[in-house]
């Protein structure tokens, strides 16, 4: 799990964005499998959801730390 974090924090504001993107989708094709029953694994749009957080988290520290920089 650090492995990932580490990434994230390495990516730029474009790339977490288009990775955000990615993981919003994932969590909706999901979210139609378990409609239909045929997803197996449950735990999978939890972690999801805390991936697409901690890519939102990284998007605004990044933000945070260009707003300083203006000022």
């Amino acid at each position: 799990m650090k492995k990932g974090i580490e990434n994230l924090k390495n990516m730029k504001v474009d790339e977490l964005k288009k990775q955000l993107i990615l993981l919003q989708e994932e969590v909706r094709v999901i979210k139609f499998k378990a409609e239909g029953s045929k997803s197996k694994n449950v735990k999978e749009n939890r972690t999801l959801k805390r991936q697409i957080a901690r890519v939102m988290t990284e998007i605004n520290k990044n933000n945070e730390k260009s707003d300083r920089k203006m000022k």
